[in-house]
């Protein structure tokens, strides 16, 4: 008998066998009354049978998805204490949540959407045939991932966002009033991410600042097949400070709608974080294919039946009049013959077809519209246009601009507020702007991504600042498996805009060592949908950041700015005091469109391609080969991702000789990218690349032993032409 049948016989059973008894069990008078009492368990019978379905689509080659919510159906008593306004990030055994939080808001076919999910059918709402998801923009469910706990962060930053927007008088996505739900099985407690989330969640309310968040831990008892030692959620949680602690068998109606409904009011009330502890149990194993006799004892299994939610509903139902066993086990296949025709029609559900439909939704461009925005910025500016500034000074004169001309918009990290930044680049702006809009973070990279995360989704425009380019790497998930997802799996129904500034790259001097030295960019370049902007000159940096907050606000772009800490405040670039490296602070209107590069010089014998620290790099060595008699043209790409193609493209063909200039590292590196465009776009010439050690950056004068450096540059530069001259290109 397999573990459906196994279930399924077991409540037939129970529910026949329910007699005078039982009625001690459910007393009326509880926390639920009948009309809540019925909805719920309709609820839980159609996420019970949605589960059967999906087993059944399974066997019929059309059913993709089978981790299931069978045991954990009580998280229905959870939505009906919740308002269907109230934002939800939800675990993925949410499917009983889901149909009472439809059934709160009316319209929504739970099922329907739930299976064609399953299917990966085109015509899914949230999904659209991308991924089987929990998530309706009308019922304010974000789509999530299946990445333990990744999504907390992002829940966090929601909750924050509630009494921020109005506080700067921006609106918001979500009521004044509204209580966030977040909600992870008891596995996901021990994860960093989560760890990390509630601290910061619990350290914000400690200073004050309103945190309207329900943290929920649906606990039954296993990791797919690791135990979670007894007790231990309540030991981890139940005694933290500022943070309450609710819990509750999940498996008990009554119990859990108590226990939610006094949770959700103590967050609504209060606006300070909870933590619901509801105890569950789980049937059909962790997905379709888990094997529960491989590691749970029959026991332990037979134990769990008799704890089955459905079950403890229909004893509550029996017991104060509402239904009788007979009608229970009626309305049960009712249920189950709707659940199996809705099923069949998702067998004949279109699934995606081409590439292009997949990708749609990860990264849209609308140039015009971007430029126009831009364009928008305030002409205020805090500087006269065209007075020479340096990297450093652009970025801060571009961030007063910006924060002038978008009152939604935050700066924030560690240092950014009262001291200004580590470099300097947000000194004033706290005081100019206020702490509202420029505040200080906790020291954690998780908390900085996931507060832009949850603010984008609510109406702010985050502008997040990372210390260093190595600080990002423990928390790059949350722009690979959360920011560049949301749009993904949600047809770009929700999105969340922001721009992340991190520091970065070598060639710092007197302060350096591997992690103020980080020259490692492949964790971004391959997450789809990532802008890479990476600027070089004082000029470039003020336009470029404008083209990515307007980017982020017209198309929801996430966008990493990839600030050179050694150009910072550089000033020279061939001679001491030529001021060869300042640049003037360009107009607010002007922009640079995302994938466009800049070509300095017009030689014919070589292209120099280069981005970041090699730029200055190139053009010096450039102006030595010159001397030599070699005519170079140097290339900026100024974008990691996109690369600009058709700029390269041509001025690789304007000479038929390229040399790539790349400070990141040969492997993972931007020069293996550029060199397969090249060779993709079937450019016929000669290519070669310099590259820096795959090594870690070490202190001192040792870090040229692994950098490139301009003497690398022009020995390159002579082998390639040689090799050209000789045939051999």
């Amino acid at each position: 008998m397999s573990a459906v049948e196994d279930l399924d016989r077991h409540f037939r059973e129970a529910v026949t066998g329910l007699g005078s008894a039982d009625a001690a069990i459910g007393r009326p008078g509880g926390a639920l009354d009948t009309r809540t009492a019925l909805d719920l368990f309709d609820a839980q019978l159609e996420s019970r049978h949605t589960d059967f379905a999906a087993r059944w689509m399974q066997q019929q080659g059309r059913g993709y998805y089978t981790i299931g919510s069978s045991g954990h159906e009580g998280n229905a008593a959870l939505a009906l204490a919740l308002r269907p306004t109230d934002p939800a990030l939800l675990h993925y055994r949410s499917g009983a949540f889901y149909c009472a939080r439809a059934r709160q808001a009316g319209g929504v076919d739970a099922v329907k959407d739930m299976l064609l999910g399953v299917a990966a059918g085109a015509d899914e709402p949230i999904a659209g045939g991308r991924h089987k998801v929990y998530g309706r923009h009308e019922l304010a469910v974000i789509p999530q991932t299946s990445t333990i706990a990744s999504h907390l962060p992002r829940a966090v930053g929601v909750a924050w966002s509630i009494a921020r927007a109005k506080r700067l008088g921006v609106e918001c996505a979500w009521p004044g009033d509204a209580v966030v739900c977040c909600s992870f099985g008891d596995a996901s407690v021990n994860h960093s991410t989560a760890a990390g989330a509630i601290n910061s969640a619990c350290n914000a309310a400690y200073q004050g600042l309103p945190m309207p968040i329900l943290f929920v831990c649906e606990d039954n008892g296993l990791g797919i097949s690791v135990p979670t030692p007894h007790d231990w959620v309540r030991q981890a949680y139940g005694n933290r400070p500022g943070l309450a602690y609710f819990a509750a068998d999940g498996c008990d109606p009554q119990a859990a709608f108590a226990a939610a409904a006094e949770a959700v009011a103590h967050v609504r009330g209060r606006r300070q974080p909870a933590f619901l502890h509801l105890s569950m149990v789980r049937f059909l194993g962790h997905a379709g294919s888990d094997a529960e006799a491989a590691y749970r004892m029959p026991s332990d299994v037979a134990a769990d039946l008799e704890r089955d939610p459905l079950l403890a509903t229909a004893r509550l139902l029996t017991a104060t009049g509402a239904l009788s066993p007979q009608q229970v086990l009626d309305r049960y296949d009712e249920v189950g013959g709707q659940v199996l025709a809705v099923a069949k029609e998702a067998l004949e559900s279109e699934p995606l077809t081409a590439a292009t439909q997949i990708t749609a939704p990860i990264a849209p461009r609308h140039r015009d519209l971007v430029a126009a925005e831009a364009r928008r910025t305030s002409e205020a500016s805090v500087v006269p246009v065209g007075e020479p500034v340096t990297v450093a000074q652009a970025i801060t004169h571009t961030l007063a601009d910006l924060l002038g001309s978008h009152p939604e918009m935050v700066v924030f990290g560690e240092d950014v507020g009262r001291k200004g930044g580590v470099y300097g680049l947000t000194r004033g702006l706290q005081r100019r702007f206020g702490t509202a809009r420029v505040f200080d973070t906790l020291l954690d990279e998780q908390a900085i991504l996931g507060l832009a995360l949850g603010a984008g989704l609510s109406g702010l425009l985050p502008v997040p600042e990372i210390q260093y380019l190595a600080y990002l790497h423990n928390a790059a998930d949350q722009l690979r498996g959360e920011a560049a997802t949301l749009p993904f799996f949600s047809q770009g129904q929700y999105r969340n805009p922001m721009v992340v500034r991190i520091a970065g790259y070598g060639y710092q001097r007197g302060f350096g060592g591997h992690f103020h030295n980080d020259n490692a960019v492949g964790a971004l370049r391959d997450i789809p949908g990532l802008v890479i902007a990476s600027p070089s000159r004082p000029d470039d940096a003020a336009a470029m950041l404008r083209t990515c907050v307007a980017a982020a606000k017209v198309d929801g772009t996430v966008s990493a700015f990839l600030e050179p800490i050694a150009l910072y405040h550089t000033r020279d670039l061939h001679t001491e005091d030529d001021n060869g490296w300042l640049a003037a602070y360009p107009p607010p209107a002007e922009h640079v469109p995302i994938g466009r590069a800049r070509t300095y010089g017009t030689g014919d014998d070589l292209t120099l391609v280069t981005f970041g620290n090699g730029l200055p790099i190139s053009l010096r060595a450039a102006r030595r080969l010159e001397q030599q008699g070699i005519a170079c043209r140097i290339v900026d790409l100024r974008w990691l991702a996109p690369l600009p193609v058709e700029d390269l493209l041509r001025e690789a063909r304007a000479t038929g000789r390229v040399l790539v200039v790349d400070e990141t590292r040969r492997t993972g590196g931007v020069s293996e990218g550029v060199v397969t465009a090249l060779v993709d776009a079937g450019f016929s010439g000669a290519v070669r690349r310099v590259a820096s050690a795959d090594s870690f950056v070490p202190l001192g004068k040792a870090a040229e032993l692994v950098l490139v450096s301009e003497g690398d540059v022009e020995r390159a530069a002579g082998e390639l032409l040689s090799a050209r001259s000789d045939g051999q290109g």
